[in-house]
């Protein structure tokens, strides 16, 4: 018998062997396969096993790419956001949460990223109290995965909380004012918010004049709108205002009220006790000889305001604009001048 055919048998014991009569004819046989014998057939069955599952998860991480496939993830491999985007989470609305998904499970998923430093752990962009409350239930979290830079990270977080009504004017603010602190550019803050320009102005204005300890100390206040925060804005011009404020909210009475209430009865507090220099503080006056220009200056201690009222009062302003850096370092100079006389 020919080396092919012993080998042939070997690998196919139940094939006829050829006819003797007729040596040189190659005997019809089906298909050799090897998944049906023994310890061969494991193995080739395995590696087929494994490419299909190589496969399958490359289609997945595709998929993920995208944000089109919904997986599921331990409460443990997630974290937070690292901007906040709520000042507190009211316990009746989180509740409610949680009944719903222990009755009816996650309705919509969570969106993540893979943690920047963290291997195998994953950011919240959106979702916190959906995650909060799986935790709390022993659930696995449904969450799309996406690759996402810190901006895109941002926008997407700031634009799902846009689109939630029971996000307060103040959260809204405060989140803008973390960004602004961490280096993001009005571009994107008005993307993440989305919010014109005048309204993101407004919103940083209302958090970089009221003291952190007040806005926390007030909360949320749901119903208070961007008109209303930015009048109480305004008291904190006067540097007094924040003392009085803080101490006023620490009072028992005033704390255990909601926030609203708190709202209001604080910016009565310092309305009642404003003293008229602070209210309306009277502005000095400069102008030309030739009358050429005139301003008007207003200061409080913490801010100094020019108004210019000319014809040329535009083109006089751009021009002081331009020139601040030597303005500021001539100034310095005089001090020190000044200082070793």
């Amino acid at each position: 018998m020919a080396r092919k055919n012993v080998l042939s048998n070997l690998m196919n014991p139940s094939a006829e062997p050829a006819d003797p009569a007729n040596p040189g004819q190659e005997e019809q046989r089906p298909p050799i396969t090897y998944k049906g014998i023994g310890a061969l057939g494991a193995v080739t069955r395995s590696i087929d096993a494994l490419a299909a599952k190589a496969d399958a998860a490359r289609e997945i991480e595709a998929k993920l790419a995208a944000g089109e496939v919904v997986i599921e993830l331990e409460p443990d491999q997630i974290e937070e956001s690292f901007i906040s985007d709520r000042l507190v989470h009211s316990d009746q609305e989180f509740q409610e949460l949680v009944e719903a998904m222990r009755v009816r499970g996650q309705d919509s998923p969570i969106l993540v990223r893979p943690h920047p430093t963290k291997d195998g752990t994953y950011q919240i962009a959106f979702g916190h109290r959906r995650a909060k409350a799986a935790r709390l239930l022993g659930r696995p979290v449904r969450a799309i995965v996406k690759s996402l830079t810190d901006r895109d990270h941002v926008i997407a977080q700031g634009q799902e909380n846009s689109a939630r009504a029971d996000l307060s004017f103040l959260e809204r603010a405060t989140f803008a004012g973390e960004l602004e602190t961490r280096g993001f550019d009005r571009e994107t803050i008005m993307s993440a918010l989305s919010a014109d320009k005048t309204t993101v102005s407004k919103m940083l204005s209302v958090v970089n004049r009221i003291p952190k300890g007040v806005r926390a100390g007030i909360g949320p206040a749901l119903s208070i709108g961007r008109d209303r925060w930015h009048e109480l804005a305004t008291r904190f011009d006067d540097p007094a205002n924040e003392d009085k404020a803080v101490e006023f909210l620490a009072r028992e009475r005033i704390r255990t009220r909601p926030p609203e209430e708190r709202f209001n009865l604080l910016n009565s507090h310092l309305t009642r006790h404003e003293t008229p220099a602070a209210a309306k503080p009277a502005p000095a006056t400069w102008h030309r000889k030739d009358g050429a220009v005139e301003a008007s200056i207003k200061t409080n201690g913490r801010q100094y305001t020019i108004a210019l009222k000319a014809a040329e009062a535009a083109a006089f302003g751009a021009y002081i604009t331009r020139n601040l850096d030597r303005l500021y370092e001539a100034y310095r100079t005089e001090n020190k001048q000044k200082s070793g006389d």
